[in-house]
């Protein structure tokens, strides 16, 4: 082999050398871009995992042993336990309380407000006896001493309140089923007693569904569940992907012609945007 012979080779093998160099590191770099892309889109599935976990709040609260009751209300516990297993299926984190007394329920809207963040769609559910009082609607829990309309005050719990604390922490929407419009066993000891509810006033960007118009009672159906939360289930059932408003709306709808009018529920929205039930958390139509 002469001199340039051996010249060419050699540049050969550094040229060859060089570049297998050059396609290494281009083959580095791409792993690492794209371990770092996998990573990346890991982190925001994670961070919208875990959004979604904690956007779809709910608290429900079913009170049917009151010792001022001629009988056990079997129908408020069994409620909250199906909607319990409903709203969990369509990404609500459920908060169930049962058999609540008045700091069971104080402590109970505590742990609600601490997990309200902004921009979380947040429902509550009661049910039990409620009560009227200076044309406002409270909760009773099942271990209220009422003898006056201002023990319902000083023992029950505001339905209003509960309402305020999600606006105050910034809940996008707010939810609320009542089923309390029941005659309460209360009333008897009242010089003068409204039935039923007061008309809830809804804060802004809120649904209420109440199982009675204000002022109406509403008689217990023989049904495991109330004739509310029956025909709400059904309808979050068949109809989980159409707005909150949609699926209330039809509730009501359905226990009005059943009953023939005798029993009509009350639907309040100032909801700015609908909601869905269903596990896509994002407004109605998007």
């Amino acid at each position: 082999m002469n001199l340039t012979q051996l010249r060419i080779s050699r540049r050969t093998i550094a040229l060859a050398a060089a570049l297998l160099c050059t396609v290494s590191l281009a083959i580095g770099a791409h792993a690492a871009l794209s371990v770092r892309a996998l990573d990346a889109a890991k982190a925001v599935a994670t961070e919208q995992g875990n959004e979604g976990s904690t956007s779809r709040l709910a608290l429900l609260i079913g009170n049917g042993h009151y010792p001022d009751a001629a009988a056990p209300l079997s129908q408020p516990i069994n409620d909250a336990r199906a909607l319990t297993g409903a709203l969990r299926r369509n990404g609500f984190d459920v908060d169930v309380i049962e058999d609540a007394t008045r700091e069971d329920m104080a402590r109970a809207v505590e742990r609600l407000k601490g997990r309200i963040k902004r921009d979380s769609v947040v429902m509550l559910f009661f049910g039990g006896y409620g009560v009227q009082s200076g044309r406002e609607s409270y909760m009773i829990p099942v271990d209220a001493t009422i003898w006056k309309e201002a023990d319902v005050r000083r023992d029950g719990v505001s339905i209003e309140s509960v309402l305020d604390i999600m606006k105050e922490k910034g809940a996008r929407a707010k939810l609320a089923v009542i089923d309390a419009s029941r005659r309460n066993p209360y009333e008897r000891r009242f010089r003068t007693f409204s039935h039923g509810l007061a008309p809830i006033t809804a804060p802004n960007n809120a649904l209420i569904l109440s199982s009675a118009t204000p002022g109406k009672v509403a008689e217990d159906s023989k049904g495991d569940d109330s004739v509310l939360v029956a025909e709400l289930l059904q309808h979050l059932e068949t109809h989980s992907v159409a707005g909150a408003e949609a699926v209330f709306n039809k509730t009501r709808v359905a226990i009005s012609r059943a009953s023939d009018g005798e029993q009509v529920p009350s639907v309040s929205s100032s909801l700015l945007e609908d909601v869905r039930f269903g596990a896509a958390a994002g407004p109605a139509g998007s």
